[in-house]
């Protein structure tokens, strides 16, 4: 296998003869360059931003002094590619609001940009010399060695070479002596050149690269964001059901009963006829908007919880279901809203595709978790991952710390099971236990 890293190709035989050598005197003649540049750009704005700071000129540019060390962190982040095959990724968090405002008071708070600009002044100060002096003697001096022949050919006239301008060769085995020696220090020096660049590399990600610590904070926090997506999103389907059903639904019933009522008042004849037809198209409109709005989120879920949920979702399925779900109270409105959606999935699945005859859910909410089952005694044979529509509801269970599970044996039982972590509103704090694996395949 290729390795992706300086220190894995290091502990290889063949490291001689890989481009790793040559990937760290980049690196490192890289550090070189741009270390020199960042140490000029930085004193020239501190200089400036003191000469003028008398005339408050000066103070965006010792700002932008403070934050130097952002654009460098990001420029060692991509350099890293050379020693470790991929760019680091960055320690920032993202600002809570769009603007150059939230931005700054964003990056000034974070201890990233200020362990950033204290790795832009050691660079500037310590680090380019270290990497030039590590270059010129592993590198640079074994090559002038090297070329003591050469040198011996052309400049000396071939009477005599200056090896390292401190001894003079002046016959040719002595100069071939002289190029051996040459690239056996050259060898030599690129595991020099490899333990510098490994170590200047470990330095940076230290640095620069997000501490394991940190990973852990956005983790958590980027968790915390998509369960609060999802309460956002449960509230807005809420508003947009109360919304139709207080508005476009009322005045579709209004508008039916008016028809109606014109309907009947009209003699018999053309006019009649078409009351008629606007009246039935007028119920039809109302049915489906109905519909509509119990898909989107049906409002006995909102004001009487998942029993009496699952209860009208068993009552409408065209396959006699038998319910039996006991809950301690009502949960959480997501928890809920997730669990009603996977049932209501399920059992139109089993009415499309199973033929079954007959189906069950049953839910329970135990020692911290709330579970629900839906069974049939279908033919069995179904795949979550080919089209039923469980794989959003899937990924939508996983955001709130769940699990969904399927399993479909060919000639059935078809049984599908979700899991999620929650507690009765207002009960007590709930007990986290590992969640079993039930030999179901998993959906997503």
């Amino acid at each position: 296998m290729h390795p992706r890293t300086l220190w894995q190709a290091m502990s290889r035989p063949a490291f001689l003869l890989s481009p790793w050598p040559w990937r760290a005197a980049a690196y490192l003649l890289t550090g070189v360059v741009v270390g020199g540049a960042v140490l000029v750009v930085l004193v020239a704005l501190v200089v400036a931003g003191g000469v003028l700071a008398v005339v408050l000129v000066g103070l965006p540019l010792l700002a932008v002094t403070a934050l130097a060390g952002l654009p460098v962190g990001a420029l060692e982040r991509r350099r890293l590619r050379l020693v470790d095959g991929e760019a680091a990724r960055g320690a920032h968090a993202e600002p809570a609001a769009p603007g150059l405002r939230s931005w700054l008071g964003t990056r000034l708070r974070e201890q990233a940009t200020w362990r950033e600009l204290g790795h832009a002044l050691l660079w500037a100060c310590l680090l380019w010399p270290a990497e030039a002096l590590v270059v010129t003697v592993a590198l640079l001096l074994p090559l002038s060695v090297v070329a003591t022949p050469l040198l011996m050919a052309t400049v000396g006239d071939g009477r005599e070479a200056k090896v390292l301008k401190q001894w003079t060769v002046t016959d040719w085995p002595t100069a071939c002596a002289a190029a051996v020696l040459g690239v056996l220090l050259l060898a030599a020096g690129a595991y020099v050149l490899g333990v510098a660049a490994g170590a200047r590399a470990a330095l940076t990600r230290l640095l620069v690269a997000p501490r394991e610590g940190e990973l852990g904070e956005r983790v958590v926090e980027l968790t915390r964001s998509r369960v609060r997506l999802v309460d956002a999103f449960e509230a807005e389907r809420r508003r947009i059901e109360r919304d139709l059903h207080d508005g476009a639904q009322q005045r579709l019933v209004a508008l039916t009963m008016t028809l109606g009522l014109a309907r009947l008042d009209a003699p018999p004849g053309p006019l009649a006829d078409q009351l008629a037809k606007a009246h039935e198209e007028a119920g039809t409109a109302l049915a489906a908007l109905r519909e509509l709005i119990h898909g989107i989120h049906p409002k006995v879920l909102a004001d009487y919880g998942l029993e009496a949920a699952v209860a009208d979702a068993a009552d409408r399925s065209p396959v006699p279901v038998e319910v039996d779900v006991q809950l301690p109270g009502r949960l959480p409105e997501s928890v809920e809203a997730a669990a009603y959606f996977v049932v209501c999935e399920a059992l139109a699945n089993v009415a499309r595709h199973s033929g079954a005859e007959r189906a069950w859910v049953r839910g329970r909410h135990e020692r911290g978790r709330l579970r629900v089952e839906v069974r049939d005694d279908g033919r069995g044979g179904a795949d979550g991952a080919r089209g039923s529509g469980l794989t959003g509801l899937a990924d939508r269970v996983s955001v709130l710390d769940g699990r969904l599970a399927l399993s479909s044996p060919p000639g059935g039982p078809t049984v599908l099971r979700v899991e999620m972590p929650c507690r009765p509103m207002g009960g007590e704090p709930m007990e986290e236990i590992p969640v079993q694996g039930a030999g179901a395949d998993r959906c997503a």
